[in-house]
């Protein structure tokens, strides 16, 4: 998929080069150490190191979906966990795996690096997979089957053991998660306007290796899970986990690799912390009047803007607050640089939260739209398709949206606006987030369809009517998912890029956990009364129609909400620092 240009992105090469970090971003001697071990560590680009990271994400993937996609028929056909409480089940873990991703940025940033926070977290991913895959071995940790409509649950220790080996993925999948992009994104050398082409396509192939790895699970793991053994299943996940990890270490010596340069969070901090000491003075009108510190190996630095004026007053300058022309504590005085970080990150702060809303949302792809698909026929000619197989449709579906997105409404759009680059970015996201409404919208209409039939006695509705959502859903994706990423990564300060990629995949975390919550709140209100509820085990007795009603309100919302947000958004700009 085409990029915006340097207007849309806000910068037309990195924001800093690596000799401003010593003296714009840290302190004293230790920050010049970190930045000559960072130089030191790095290596010429080698061609080979973005093809075995794209392998390790593809191997991740289908690994982390050969456990999750099925993850809920597992939990209410072994576990015999009910449909509300496994859909609950399935979102926190989901959430879990992607909230650990914002802790792993900050590791990765201040103590270990990308590398080692690779590879430490995909050896705790590897101990979690075993435990599965264990678990799903030995009869003894599975409850009985179910007999005459008694499905006894599992007990205690059955529980423990499972949910161990499953947070542990979790967490480990969170911490690889948090660097895999970064740590490729730092194989290319921005300076160089070849590299920095293909670095804007390593972000597509990056997406397009996650999808490939999710493809391959709904067609192959998914379908060994049910027609052949769960073990078996989990089994090969853990082996694909195995070989990333192996693989991953064989490419040691072609990486780049960029040591921690200290947490973007203690810049956050000091900057709040100046701005509140200084909270009685008034900010001066001349901007330049502002304290920057004088280095002249800063090419480019960040334009002052007028939102969130009091933070200015982190960069008034006292006579007390310089020594030798510079601030002798950045807890007191702070470069209006760091100043418009903040700013940048508190920008992005309602446009994230609203991704929060549409991830939750598209969690019903792993949850409810499974279990839709269980109550339905699966057969198709003889053959019987697992319903979480049919997320490998919507990867394909991503696919052709890709391409109809390229050939067609890209040039389109450019024709139409003139402007050389078509939709932009935010542009790009509220069309994500319309076309999530409508993936709920048509998911309740299946569904009152298929309830009207099983009330008239008639055949089972085929599984194939959930085709249209789940085409809907891909377009989805490739508006807001895709773009998303690319978005608060063009957007982040240069010290703040991990950060800025772990939040975006923070949002998928919360989703997650407001989907379990929605749940269980709706679950609590239409079960009162001795009623069934929408949810109930049998859904041939519920309403998940109205559920996904529910959805395609909340998500009506939350587009309003974002329109008022991106419509006052301002892009990052930089200025030369000359």
């Amino acid at each position: 998929m085409e990029h915006e240009d340097s207007v849309e992105k806000g910068e037309a090469r990195p924001l800093l080069s690596n000799k401003s970090y010593s003296s714009s971003y840290h302190e004293g001697d230790r920050s010049l150490e970190v930045e000559q071990q960072s130089r030191s560590q790095q290596k010429p680009s080698n061609s080979k190191a973005p093809a075995i990271i794209l392998g390790f994400n593809f191997l991740d993937s289908a690994a982390f979906n050969g456990i999750g996609a099925n993850l809920v028929v597992y939990l209410h056909s072994i576990l015999h966990v009910g449909s509300a409480a496994s859909a609950a089940e399935v979102s926190n873990w989901t959430g879990t795996s992607y909230s650990t991703s914002l802790i792993g940025a900050v590791i990765a940033d201040s103590y270990l690096g990308n590398y080692k926070t690779i590879l430490f977290s995909h050896i705790i991913y590897l101990i979690g997979m075993v435990t599965i895959t264990f678990f799903a071995l030995s009869p003894s940790l599975k409850p009985p089957a179910c007999e005459g409509g008694s499905c006894p649950p599992a007990n205690g220790v059955q529980k423990f053991v499972f949910f161990s080996g499953l947070y542990l993925v979790a967490f480990g999948s969170g911490g690889v998660k948090s660097a895999l992009l970064p740590f490729g994104a730092d194989q290319f050398d921005d300076e160089k306007p070849a590299e920095k082409e293909k670095k804007g396509a390593f972000f597509s192939l990056f997406y397009l290796s996650v999808t490939l790895g999710f493809f391959t699970s709904g067609i192959l793991i998914v379908w060994i899970q049910i027609n052949i053994d769960w073990a078996l299943g989990f089994g090969i996940a853990t082996f694909l986990v195995f070989v990333a990890l192996w693989a991953f270490l064989l490419g040691t010596p072609s990486y780049r690799m960029r040591m921690p340069t200290g947490s973007p969070l203690k810049s956050v901090f000091q900057v709040l912390v100046a701005a509140f000491r200084k909270r009685n003075l008034e900010v001066p009108r001349d901007v330049s009047l502002l304290y920057e510190e004088k280095d002249k190996s800063m090419q480019q630095r960040l334009a002052h803007t007028n939102e969130f004026r009091f933070l200015d007053k982190a960069a008034t300058v006292l006579d007390s607050d310089l020594k030798d022309g510079r601030s002798h504590s950045l807890w007191r005085l702070c470069p209006i640089s760091k100043v418009e970080e903040l700013k940048i990150l508190l920008r992005l702060l309602p446009i994230w939260a609203t991704g929060v809303i549409y991830s939750a949302a598209c969690v019903q792809l792993f949850t409810t739209f499974i279990q839709q698909g269980t109550v339905m026929d699966t057969r198709v000619g003889s053959v019987s398709i697992p319903p979480a197989s049919l997320g490998s449709f919507e990867v394909i579906c991503v696919m052709v949206w890709v391409i109809f997105y390229d050939k067609i409404i890209g040039p389109a759009t450019k024709s139409h606006f003139g402007n050389g680059a078509g939709l932009s970015q935010l542009q790009r996201m509220g069309i994500g987030r319309v076309l999530i409404i409508l993936t709920m919208a048509t998911a309740a209409y299946v569904e009152m369809r298929r309830l009207e039939r099983v009330k008239a006695g008639e055949p089972q509705l085929s599984i194939l009517w959930q085709l249209p959502q789940l085409f809907i859903q891909a377009g989805s994706d490739v508006f807001s998912n895709i773009t998303q990423l690319e978005f608060f990564y063009g957007q982040a300060p240069e010290s703040m890029k991990s950060l800025c990629t772990a939040l975006a995949l923070l949002s998928i975390s919360l989703g997650s956990y407001l989907s379990s919550l929605v749940v269980t709140i709706i679950a609590a209100i239409t079960t009162g009364g001795g009623e069934l509820g929408w949810m109930p085990d049998d859904l041939n007795k519920g309403h998940l129609d109205y559920y996904f009603l529910a959805w395609a309100g909340l998500c009506a919302l939350n587009f309003f909400i974002y329109l008022a947000f991106a419509r006052k958004y301002t892009l990052k700009k930089v200025i030369s620092g000359s």
